[in-house]
């Protein structure tokens, strides 16, 4: 270590540090520091000295480079741990190798192609259902849409009361995660929480106990089966865990990505005009199938638009394990590090006009994410990019298809649609519209 000198920044009060600006606005509080200071700055957040890295160069640094000085389960908030138990998500070196191991055959190839015929049923059934309502609540219904995908494809459980239930409580989950208050009282965001996270750990060790009888198609299933190099299985422990976050992850990101993709749609009517004629072109041939959702290159440069733009999570935590030299700064183990995803994103150095949505930053002709690694970062980067990446693509591409070539949807007057980013990325009123056939 040739420096001593920590990086420049501010930590705020006794104890709280500069939390409430940071949980009142991510973005504006990492953008203002980052125009202040450069790529690397401290503050402190949630209890903790932190040190926050910005850009393409300190994201590849923390995220592939040196993945040894940092540890996922030293840097999440403790509400994280106690609300998302011992996952994949929080696992380190070779727990999280050969876990990660065990699920990708659950979540690629073979198995994704299996869950083509599902995720369309379902989505067909809500877009029904949306035809008969008319005017709704977008967030609010992409949340269970999701929720209904993801439980009956990587849990077993069919669409019902149960899955409403089970999606308020994943809600009331997520709405403790960054708390502050972690006392578990009933009334409480963290202990409204906590009993949520009770309820769900009940539901699903119960699925599990069925699955380990009647095994089905299932990504759980799938797990339930899985064995390592020495032929071990996980242990019921393991596959609460795993499914939990399955659950969690696999609806709250792809309901912020839909959300936004109609929003932006529904303002942007030239691009909806070229998302819209690719469709129809496609439409022409046939019904949709996997083959068709590979021939979509127009609405996958608007979804990496949306990742980008809109990225459904602020920012990644990790525990400095090892300390580091970074751009001539010193930062000691024991820190807290976050690297951020939204403001990565809105470089000028990279992306043109950044402020703008505009899917043709991804064209064959300018790929302006190609000019620096780990510029687009929406499902994370490096060797742990999110293990659910084809599955989220994939459910997006069958909603958006048949949503293009069926329906006309407007956004409705009178309300706020300005970004909400804690838990998860949003409008702030849900995205209210008025939606019919075509």
């Amino acid at each position: 270590m040739k420096s001593s000198q920590l990086p420049p920044g501010n930590s705020g009060l006794p104890i709280l540090g500069e939390t409430l600006a940071f949980i009142v606005d991510p973005y504006n509080f990492v953008n203002q520091r980052y125009q202040q200071y450069g790529s690397i700055f401290r503050t402190n957040l949630l209890g903790r000295p932190t040190v926050a890295m910005v850009g393409p160069e300190a994201v590849e640094f923390v995220l592939a480079k040196h993945m040894d000085y940092f540890s996922w389960r030293e840097g999440w908030p403790e509400n994280f741990k106690i609300l998302l138990g011992e996952s994949l998500f929080l696992q380190d070196g070779q727990e999280h190798r050969k876990n990660r191991r065990l699920m990708m055959p659950a979540l690629h190839g073979p198995a994704l192609a299996n869950y083509v015929t599902t995720m369309e049923a379902i989505t067909l059934s809500y877009l029904q259902k949306w035809q008969k309502q008319q005017e709704f609540i977008w967030f609010e219904e992409f949340k269970q849409l999701t929720f209904d995908i993801a439980s009956q494809l990587l849990l077993g459980t069919n669409p019902g009361d149960e899955n409403v239930r089970l999606s308020k409580l994943f809600k009331a989950l997520s709405n403790g995660l960054f708390s502050i208050n972690r006392l578990p009282l009933p009334f409480t965001k963290f202990g409204k929480a906590v009993a949520a996270r009770n309820q769900i750990l009940e539901h699903v060790t119960k699925v599990i106990r069925e699955r380990q009888q009647n095994p089905t198609k299932d990504a759980l299933s799938l797990l339930i089966q899985a064995r390592d190099e020495e032929g071990n299985s996980m242990s019921e422990r393991e596959l609460i865990a795993q499914a939990v976050l399955l659950l969690f992850a696999g609806h709250e990101t792809t309901t912020s990505m839909l959300t936004w993709l109609c929003l932006e749609l529904a303002r942007n009517p030239e691009i909806m005009k070229r998302v819209r004629e690719e469709q129809m072109q496609l439409a022409n041939q046939g019904a949709l199938s996997l083959e068709q959702l590979g021939q979509m290159p127009y609405l996958e440069q608007v979804l990496l638009e949306v990742e980008r733009l809109h990225p459904a999570v602020g920012g990644g935590f990790r525990g400095v394990i090892k300390e580091f030299e970074f751009q001539g700064f010193h930062v000691p183990a024991g820190w807290q590090l976050l690297y951020s995803i939204p403001v990565t994103h809105r470089l000028e150095e990279i992306y043109s006009k950044p402020e703008r949505f505009d899917p043709d930053r991804f064209s064959q002709e300018r790929q302006e994410n190609k000019n620096y690694p780990f510029s687009l970062i929406g499902f994370g980067g490096g060797p742990r990019i999110c293990i659910g990446i084809a599955f989220a693509k994939m459910e997006m591409k069958i909603v958006a298809a048949h949503l293009l070539r069926s329906y006309d949807w407007e956004i409705l007057p009178n309300q706020s649609l300005a970004t909400v980013r804690i838990p998860t990325n949003r409008p702030k009123d849900g995205l209210r519209v008025r939606f019919q056939p075509r």
